[in-house]
């Protein structure tokens, strides 16, 4: 029997191209800062990185990366490339607890971004943007 693995990779390529040309109309339209689609780029790319080494480590029997540091960094916003790599390597694809948890994090992940689309979030990343400039 085969197991049920979600979205397709050419879909879960889709969905993350889809986010990024979303946070790029943002930052055209001037409601986000360039640095926050560095953000998900960069924790996208960290993402992907850990779970293919975590991948590599199943298969070798070797130490593992815990599944709350992945839902960690799904949460700060690495779930794009965290969805690609569970489509393209294969991993945590199928575990139900897992995906219930991860797109747990996507929405939590994408509700904040879209707090931060309002005018009192738009504030908030204001302030803080300012504060670490």
């Amino acid at each position: 029997m085969q197991k049920n693995r979600g979205l397709p990779s050419n879909s879960a390529s889709a969905v993350g191209g889809l986010f990024f040309a979303f946070l790029g109309l943002g930052v055209l339209v001037g409601r986000l800062p360039l640095a926050v689609v560095g953000l998900y780029a960069g924790a996208s790319l960290l993402a992907f990185v850990i779970y293919a080494r975590d991948k590599a480590a199943a298969q070798g029997g070797r130490w593992r990366t815990a599944e709350n540091t992945l839902h960690m960094i799904a949460l700060l916003g690495g779930w794009p490339g965290a969805l690609l790599a569970q489509r393209v390597l294969r991993h945590k694809s199928s575990k139900a607890s897992f995906q219930v948890t991860f797109w747990a994090t996507v929405l939590i992940n994408c509700g904040v971004l879209g707090w931060l689309l309002t005018a009192k979030g738009a504030g908030v990343l204001r302030s803080v943007m300012a504060a670490v400039a």
